[in-house]
């Protein structure tokens, strides 16, 4: 890693490529939020799947591999086919996550026949077109960057200008409607915006991998709050950091693709989240539950004494252990925990119980307290 900084700060293609990753990480975990929170998740599969042959078509109608020209008919690729799956989700009784399935597996195909054409093609200009695929950050320019500054910046002033209209509609679509916003203006928009992230993307990460790209950075900002603007930013920082810290992992070593790299980062910053997450994660989430048990093994137990304490006239009168044994609650930790926070008294093998674990248990069970 020091190496990496040390040439970060002399190498200027490093820069590029450094720059070009962070920024397009840092549009994933913002564009990629509202997918995750609109419950389409394969939206981006299937549009950067979709943007397929539109690349292979580009080629094959100018017969250059001019960047410009290929990532302009992955883009009308990309559209056609968010807007066919808008078409068959309201014009058929199909759900959101079949028309995602069925143009993804549509485009894809068409576009894998394409490219096997195009390779077995005598033109040696086709080669490296496959590098779309899985990506070639190297191939990064200063304008790609410029670019992808230009979508970040439109993006946050799109969010800026619409943020009421969009926050509503992902949480309340019908209330949405009520208020007279145009729902299928904000629909497009938003969906417009992630297939130019898409596509933009296509040129590092590539077609298979740029769906986890999209999703990872905004589903692990997910597990760590219900706000949607801090999540917006942690999506960001969580894509900005994947694509940093892929790029320097890849340059730092040999025969390391940047894209995958970059995914793989980003993945491991979503396993992290599920576990270490204070709200959502799988830990706390068991430490929870075992609070919770010890906390209803207390409660039984002492609901049991106080059963047993309130047929004497006298409660604090001693009582064997032994009666417990064949409760479940029961346990010597219990009895334990009880008297340290002085609710009952243990003696040897008796026990009795204290008038304030008498009245604490009274009120908990809504009995008359101890006078």
């Amino acid at each position: 890693m020091n190496s990496y900084l040390e040439l970060l700060f002399s190498d200027y293609t490093l820069q590029v490529i450094t720059l070009g990753t962070v920024i397009l990480g840092a549009i994933c975990g913002v564009l990629g939020s509202f997918a995750v929170l609109r419950k389409q998740s394969l939206l981006g599969d299937a549009i950067s799947h979709a943007a397929l042959p539109g690349i292979v078509l580009a080629f094959l109608w100018t017969g250059t591999k001019n960047p410009l020209v290929i990532l302009l008919g992955a883009l009308v690729s990309g559209i056609i086919g968010s807007f066919w799956i808008r078409g068959i989700v309201k014009r058929t009784h199909l759900k959101s996550d079949t028309a995602l399935g069925l143009i993804l597996s549509l485009f894809f195909g068409f576009g894998m026949l394409l490219l096997t054409h195009v390779q077995k093609m005598p033109n040696a200009n086709q080669a490296g077109l496959d590098k779309y695929l899985f990506g070639q950050a190297a191939t990064l320019l200063k304008s790609d960057v410029y670019l992808l500054i230009i979508v970040l910046g439109l993006s946050l002033l799109v969010l800026f200008t619409f943020w009421k209209e969009l926050k509503v509609m992902l949480f309340d679509v019908d209330f949405t409607k009520t208020l007279g916003f145009n729902i299928r203006f904000l629909d497009i928009l938003i969906t417009s915006f992630i297939v130019i992230a898409i596509v933009l993307g296509l040129q590092t990460v590539g077609v298979v991998l740029m769906s986890a790209m999209l999703l990872a950075p905004a589903a692990a900002a997910r597990q760590w709050t219900n706000k949607l603007s801090l999540m917006i930013t942690l999506g960001a920082v969580f894509g900005g950091f994947s694509g940093f810290l892929g790029t320097a992992i890849s340059a730092s070593t040999h025969n390391l693709s940047t894209g995958p790299v970059i995914v793989l980062v980003a993945s491991f910053f979503v396993l992290i989240s599920f576990i270490f997450s204070p709200t959502r994660g799988i830990l706390f989430k068991e430490v929870r539950k075992q609070k919770n048990r010890k906390a209803l093994k207390l409660f039984k137990t002492l609901g049991l004494m106080f059963e047993i304490a309130k047929t004497h006239d006298d409660i604090t009168h001693p009582h064997a252990i032994r009666i417990l044994n064949d409760f479940q609650g029961y346990s010597k930790s219990a009895l334990q925990e009880l008297e340290e926070q002085k609710l009952i008294k243990v003696k040897g093998q008796m026990w009795s119980m204290t008038r304030e674990g008498y009245n604490k248990a009274a009120k908990l069970f809504n009995q008359p307290l101890n006078n």
